[in-house]
C-alpha cells in the first residue's frame, strides 16, 4: 500500500465513526476531492477499509466517468502558490464576496479543472460555496489580528473545559495516531512541511481531542473558529523552533489524557493555548 493510500485509511476510518461521512461521501470522486489526492490512494483505502469490515457495499467503487486527475497530472506546487494567493488576496480585501469561476481562471493564470479543484477544497475547508451556474461566494473569515487573538481566548476557554466535560471519553486508536504524528513532527517533520499541512496536522489534533468530550456544543464551536481563522494562519510565518517546542505540548498532552491525567492535561492545555501567539510572526496581517 501507497504511504498515501495508508494515511487516508485511518483518516476515512475516524471520520465514519464521529459520523462526519455519509454514504454520498464515501465515493472515491468525493474523497479524492476532500483530501485533495488522485482516485488511486482512495480506491486502495476503501479496498482496505472494507477487508476490515469498516465498510458495507454502499461504499463499493462505482462508475463516476473518467479519472480527469489521470489525464491531468498534479502540480501541487503550482496549485499550492495559487491556493494562497486567492486566500491571501481575499483577506486582504482584494477579492469580492461573489465571484464567477472564470473571472478566478483569468486572475490567477490556471486551468478550469486546477481552479475547480481549488474551489472545491475551498469549499471543504468551509470559506466559500457554489452558486448556481459558475459562480462562487466567499464565506466570512476573520479579517483582524485582534479578532485573531480573540479566537485563541475563546478556545482558550472551551477547549479545557472540553477536557474536563464528564463525557469525555478517550478514543485511545485515534489518539495513538495523532501521538505518533506529533512526535514525527518533533522528531523533525515540523522543519520541513508546508505551513498549510502544518495547520491542517494541528487542527487535526485538537479536533480530536474535542471530539472525545462527546459535546456537540465544543465540538461545533471549535470547528467554526478553525475555519473562521485558517485565511490568517496562512498568512503568517511560522517560527518552525517553536513550532516544534508547540508540537512538543501536543505529544505531553496526549500522553497525558492517555494516562487518564485528564485534568493535567486540561491545565496544560490553557497555558498551551494562552502562549500561542509568540510561535508566529505577522508576514502582511496587521
Amino acid at each position: 500500500m501507497s504511504q498515501i493510500a495508508s494515511s487516508l485509511a485511518p483518516e476515512i476510518a475516524r471520520l465514519i465513526r464521529q459520523g462526519l461521512l455519509t454514504e454520498a461521501d464515501l465515493s472515491e470522486r468525493a474523497l479524492a476531492a476532500r483530501f485533495h489526492v488522485s482516485r488511486s490512494p482512495v480506491r486502495v483505502a476503501l479496498r482496505e477499509l472494507r477487508e476490515a469490515g469498516l465498510l458495507e457495499g454502499a461504499a463499493q467503487t462505482a462508475p463516476e466517468g473518467p479519472d480527469l486527475s489521470a489525464e491531468t497530472p498534479p502540480a501541487p506546487e503550482a496549485d499550492e502558490e495559487t491556493y494562497l494567493a486567492i486566500a491571501r488576496d481575499r483577506l486582504a480585501g482584494e477579492i469580492p464576496d461573489r465571484i464567477s469561476e472564470n473571472e478566478l481562471i483569468r486572475r490567477y493564470g490556471s486551468t478550469r479543472p486546477r481552479m475547480q479543484a481549488l474551489l472545491r477544497r475551498m469549499a471543504e475547508e468551509g470559506w466559500a460555496e457554489r452558486l448556481p451556474g459558475h459562480g462562487w461566494r466567499f464565506l466570512p473569515v476573520l479579517t483582524s489580528m485582534q479578532t485573531y487573538r480573540q479566537s485563541y481566548s475563546f478556545r482558550q476557554a472551551i477547549e479545557p473545559a472540553a477536557l474536563r466535560d464528564p463525557g469525555f471519553q478517550p478514543d485511545v486508536p485515534e489518539l495513538t495516531r495523532q501521538l505518533e504524528i506529533q512526535r514525527r513532527l518533533v522528531a523533525g517533520e515540523v522543519l520541513t512541511i508546508s505551513a498549510v499541512q502544518l495547520f491542517h496536522i494541528n487542527s487535526n489534533f485538537h479536533d480530536a481531542l474535542m471530539a472525545c468530550s462527546r459535546n456537540s456544543f465544543f465540538i461545533d464551536a471549535l470547528r467554526r473558529v478553525n475555519r473562521l481563522r485558517r485565511l490568517i494562519e496562512y498568512r503568517l510565518t511560522v517560527d518552525r523552533e517553536k513550532a516544534r517546542a508547540r508540537c512538543a505540548e501536543h505529544v505531553r498532552i496526549l500522553e497525558l489524557v492517555l494516562a487518564g491525567s485528564r485534568e493535567e492535561a486540561a491545565l496544560l492545555m490553557e497555558r498551551h493555548l494562552a502562549a500561542l501567539g509568540p510561535i508566529k510572526a505577522p508576514d502582511q496581517a496587521s
